[in-house]
């Protein structure tokens, strides 16, 4: 893999892992305009810890006192707004991490089809359009329960269908539950540190289990691309999300499908 193939990869990754835009469709697409094969798991495994870097670098003053509060609680002190927090992000990680061992050889199975991927960014496209337009938008994150919590999280683990788009979907749940944009995008990105840290410990077990050549400029080249350009989409999606909303990501997914449709059709 040259570094122009690398750096585009991770400016993708990096761009569209945390937009409700389908970061799966487009790694679909853009090898195929581009002519690439597949990149290799050397180098999912660099791009997810750049993710992971930017997501936990973004909310690192949440995430001391949230972690703090929490194990806390468990020698007996009081809740607290932070140590709540903590606790619905791991009770939403619950049902993505049972789906993905129960189900994670059909899901791979799927990832293979453009045209799955191509139906469920659409349809969870127009989904994030109606939640947008019909959520009441009065709660933040930190005034949600262990039911919102977990609704969220069974959102995330229908996440695993190739296309719908984990931060997309969990945005969407948040929306129908109440959550404003913000409090709504905030807690799926905390939702996503998790499941990337799972998902990046998988993929290392099974490097470990099949080593394979690494291109050490190129890994590094992904790595850093993917999480500068993560952490600069973090911010300026939530920034810009009180003015613009869904609805143009809505817009876009169709326009994507629409494109993988006549591709592939």
């Amino acid at each position: 893999m040259d570094l122009v193939q690398a750096l585009v990869l991770a400016v993708v990754q990096g761009f569209t892992e945390f937009l409700p835009i389908s970061s799966s469709g487009h790694l679909v697409l853009v090898p195929v305009l581009l002519g690439w094969t597949d990149q290799g798991l050397p180098f999912d495994v660099a791009v997810h810890l750049g993710t992971l870097a930017a997501v936990v670098f973004y909310f690192r003053h949440e995430l001391w006192p949230m972690t703090r509060d929490a194990l806390g609680t468990l020698r007996g002190r009081a809740r607290s707004a932070d140590s709540d927090l903590a606790w619905w992000v791991v009770l939403g990680t619950v049902p993505a991490v049972v789906c993905g061992a129960l189900f994670g050889d059909q899901v791979a199975t799927l990832a293979r089809s453009p045209l799955v991927i191509a139906t469920t960014t659409a349809a969870f496209g127009v989904l994030l359009w109606v939640a947008d337009a019909r959520g009441a938008r009065t709660r933040d994150e930190r005034h949600i329960g262990w039911r919102e919590a977990f609704i969220v999280g069974l959102a995330q683990a229908v996440a695993l269908i190739p296309g719908t788009s984990r931060s997309g979907i969990t945005i969407t749940a948040a929306l129908f539950l109440g959550l404003n944009r913000q409090a709504a995008a905030r807690f799926s990105f905390l939702l996503s540190i998790p499941v990337i840290l799972a998902a990046t410990c998988y993929e290392l077990l099974q490097l470990a289990q099949d080593p394979q050549p690494a291109d050490w400029p190129a890994l590094a080249v992904g790595a850093a691309g993917a999480g500068i350009v993560a952490y600069l989409t973090i911010r300026g999606f939530i920034a810009l999300l009180g003015r613009m909303g869904m609805a143009p990501f809505a817009v876009y997914r169709l326009l994507l499908a629409a494109v993988l449709f006549w591709i592939y059709l």
